[in-house]
């Protein structure tokens, strides 16, 4: 017997049913092992040791694997076709030599296969290899790379920019792409600028559209009519000429199909088509890959979607031609098979482009979940349409000019003759060009015209566009910035990090992300430049390649990095604050329409504001300080904040003056002057001009009563947290639908949203189930004691206190005495659980 060893479960059971009874394979749910998140896991003085550490589940599964091993003849490590996939084999390999006789007298081969088919699968087990010691190298060194940039790069943000989570080798500089096509709109002026078009008629034809090309005798520049004025003289010139149809000119073109899938290209027509996020479309690939159930089979769909590969597999483009002949008919396949060449610089990581592991599975016949089925039908269509006979359009240009010469006009047009490869699929993009695709009428070289209907429209140059999940991939992968593979990985840790937010669907950078770039550009402006990125990713394409050590590579890129780092660690944070102010300057110092000093405080006569930093991160405050407490977030509008020059009025209930301040969260209402005085952010919509004494004190009334619950009687208060507005009752949660039911919600509606939540399992332990036992009401408070089922086991609930059962008492038999015992030793310790210490970001 075989063990054999892949990644998932679902990939392990569908190979399982195709190798039968004399093989038992497992999964490793991806790498066995990691380098610990903390500092000293890879130490360059020792030649880059590498410190592995096995968790207790992965613990669980080698012992799996190699209690399995016992019985069996040899291991056959059939992991992913990939650099990962062939370090996870090594992983898996590594952590068995460790294990006593684990591996004694076994035979141990890795196989590869591109497809979870049978046919595939059979093949690769007849053809085993060794382990591919290069691209376990290259994986070796990425690692160790990585982990060195996050744990050598990320402390020194905390130090010197509190507030800042982590940096990385790509993260940090997907995350500069961002922000630099930011800083482009923030300084992009527009320009207005005018257009004039008319309907033309000529010889009887129908009319037809076309625009001014020419005007006082000279081609018309895109910004030669500024003004209204210009646009209105050029379009009594053109009202008043007298035209002839000059040329009309047809070119036959064609247009040929995009070539099949690679991992880049599925991310960015899946972002651009479905509407899919680059996370989203990689799981979906994944399940198309491992195997999905067809009719009672589970089959693999498609062929290993992490892939820089653009050519099909000879059998599979002779199954394409054949798949469009019979649906499509003879003239959609071209006369030669369609032959593309790869992007990829090294081609051991050069698979064959996604297809449909069969042509034969039409995505129309197929019942799958609707993510499935949509990706799948992507792949299916660009993998069939790759192999198609071209398009055939016909571009027609007609030129029209008046007698004098002096005003001409132009019309484009498009009209497809045979649709080929368009009949399946179109290629999409990510921003609209001006291209004409009107079918224009026939008209004669030489025939007399007419112009009418004369048009002027205003127009002004947009700034570029911000970045999409598709044209940021696409930028990218341009750029040489990592590897597709991990794009999805990337973009994920931006987005938690808080780096950037999705505004319809396009990155905009967040004022904590454009702090870090603005850091790293001026400290560390080599590791963040992209030229350097990429120059990495070919240094490490030649570790793969077997032409580079990969610690000969560590050591080039380590001896200059860890000497930045050094003489970063002697700046003080007063010059990295003043560098940033600098390089900042015109984002969050904006310059004034009255050209006074932009960085003058509001609040007193001489101070200057200026970025500080505080526990939660970076902020803008006055250099007066604590004289003058001024303060405000990055991303505000300087002129809309409050300059704290007086109170909104006198609450009537405490005599006690109301504020409207301004601090580094954002402005917020103060209750009187005292050390500690109440206090309540705006919440989100809410615009600090529109606050006047009465909704201030609706803030500062927060929380408020709605009235004792109709079960219990304990009350039902209603707030504004950090996830937005609230009710709370008992120590459960459940949403409002907006900040204004807060001041609004009844004792009906709240009692409603409680039991919704509680319904579809509410927040806080013990929220939205049944006790395993009710003891009664405690006798102090009168409130119910109940024994509630937990993930740690039983425990005692009594409001907000939760104590755990000792584990020779079963819950049946817990009495009200016991309980009531027990929830008094807890309240003596204080209650609740210790917060845990966060993990340092990585």
């Amino acid at each position: 017997m075989q063990v054999v060893v892949v990644e998932s479960p679902a990939k392990a059971k569908t190979i399982n049913k195709y190798l039968g009874k004399d093989y038992e394979v497992l999964a490793s749910f991806g790498h066995v092992r990691d380098l610990p998140s903390k500092d000293g896991s890879v130490k360059p003085d020792e030649d880059f040791a590498m410190t592995w550490e096995v968790d207790s589940k992965s613990a669980k599964r080698l012992k799996d694997i190699a209690d399995a091993l016992k019985g069996a003849d040899g291991l056959i490590l059939a992991t992913d076709p990939d650099r990962e996939g062939e370090a996870i084999s090594w992983h898996v390999l590594e952590a068995l030599s460790k294990k006593k006789g684990a591996l004694k007298d076994k035979t141990v081969r890795r196989v590869v296969f591109n497809a979870v088919t049978k046919s595939a699968v059979t093949e690769a087990m007849a053809h085993p290899r060794d382990i591919d010691m290069e691209l376990v190298d290259a994986y070796l060194a990425r690692r160790a790379l990585d982990y060195l940039v996050g744990f050598t790069l990320s402390p020194v943000l905390w130090r010197k920019l509190p507030g800042s989570r982590s940096a990385g080798r790509v993260q940090s500089v997907a995350l500069r792409v961002i922000v630099d096509r930011e800083m482009e709109i923030d300084l992009f002026k527009a320009r207005e600028y005018w257009t004039v078009d008319a309907e033309v008629k000529a010889d009887g034809s129908d009319p037809f559209r076309a625009k001014l090309v020419t005007h006082k005798g000279k081609k018309l520049g895109k910004f030669d009519l500024p003004d209204e004025d210009a646009a209105a003289g050029a379009k009594a010139a053109v009202a008043a000429g007298v035209y002839t149809i000059a040329s009309v000119e047809a070119k036959p073109t064609k247009r040929h199909p995009a070539p099949p899938f690679t991992t880049s290209t599925l991310q960015q027509e899946a972002a651009r088509k479905l509407g899919f996020n680059a996370s989203r479309t990689m799981q979906t690939a994944q399940r198309l890959y491992e195997g999905v159930d067809i009719g009672g089979e589970t089959v693999g769909l498609i062929t290993y979607m992490r892939t820089d590969g653009v050519q099909m597999a000879g059998e599979a483009v002779h199954a394409a031609r054949k798949t469009i002949g019979s649906t499509y008919g003879d003239a959609y396949v071209p006369e030669a098979p369609r032959a593309y060449s790869t992007k990829a610089k090294n081609a051991q990581e050069a698979h064959e482009a996604i297809r449909p592991t069969s042509f034969g599975r039409d995505p129309a016949k197929l019942r799958l979940d609707d993510d499935q089925r949509r990706l799948y039908e992507l792949i299916w269509k660009r993998a069939i349409a790759s192999q198609m006979e071209h398009a055939q359009i016909e571009r027609t240009t007609i030129d029209i000019l008046a007698a004098d010469g002096e005003t001409g006009l132009r019309a484009t047009g498009s009209v497809i003759t045979f649709d080929g490869f368009l009949r399946v699929y179109q290629e999409g993009r990510d921003d609209a060009d001006d291209e004409g695709d009107d079918r224009l009428p026939a008209v004669r070289q030489g025939a007399k015209a007419n112009a009418g209907d004369v048009k002027t429209e205003q127009h002004f140059t947009q700034p570029p566009p911000r970045y999409s999940e598709a044209s940021l991939v696409k930028k990218m992968e341009e750029l040489g910035i990592g590897r597709p593979s991990t794009y999805a990985a990337t973009l994920s840790v931006l987005r938690d990090r808080g780096y950037v937010v999705m505004d319809k669907n396009r990155f905009v950078p967040e004022d904590k992300g454009r702090l870090v770039t603005a850091f790293l550009e001026n400290f560390f402006k080599q590791y963040v430049e992209y030229d350097f990125t990429a120059e990495l990713e070919n240094r490490l394409d030649e570790v793969s390649a077997g032409n580079l050590s990969w610690k000969v590579f560590l050591r080039e890129f380590w001896d200059g990095f860890s000497k930045s780092v050094e003489e970063i660690g002697e700046l003080r944070i007063t010059d990295v604050l003043e560098a940033l102010n600098e390089f900042l300057g015109p984002h969050i110092f904006p310059a004034k329409e009255d050209g006074s000093d932009p960085r003058k405080c509001p609040s007193c006569a001489d101070g200057r504001v200026s970025l500080k930093t505080g526990k939660f991160g970076a902020f803008i405050g006055c250099s007066n300080y604590p004289e003058c407490r001024h303060t405000r977030q990055l991303g505000e509008d300087p002129d809309a904040v409050p300059a704290d020059d007086g109170p909104l009025g006198v609450d009537p209930d405490t005599g006690e003056n109301v504020f409207l301040k301004s601090g580094r969260f954002g402005p917020y209402v103060q209750l009187g002057e005292a050390e500690k005085p109440k206090r309540q952010g705006l919440p989100k919509g809410w615009d600090a001009a529109d606050i006047d004494l009465e909704k201030a004190l609706m803030l500062l009334r927060l929380p408020r009563d709605v009235g004792p619950h109709p079960e219990d009687g304990e009350m039902i208060t209603a707030g504004i947290g950090r996830y937005g507005p609230f009710v709370l009752h008992a120590g459960a949660y459940a949403n409002l639908d907006s900040v204004d039911e807060v001041f609004e919600v009844g004792l009906n509606r709240a009692v409603t949203v409680l039991a919704e939540k509680r319904q579809k399992g509410g927040r806080g332990r013990g929220a939205g189930q049944k006790p395993l036992k009710e003891l009664g009401n405690h006798p102090e408070t009168g409130k119910p004691v109940n024994v509630m089922s937990g993930r740690y086991g039983p425990y005692v609930k009594h409001e907000k206190i939760n104590a755990t059962l000792p584990k020779d008492m079963e819950p049946e038999d817990v009495t009200l005495d016991q309980a009531v015992a027990l929830i008094a030793k807890k309240q003596e310790k204080g209650g609740g659980k210790k917060r845990k210490k966060s993990a340092p970001a990585s």
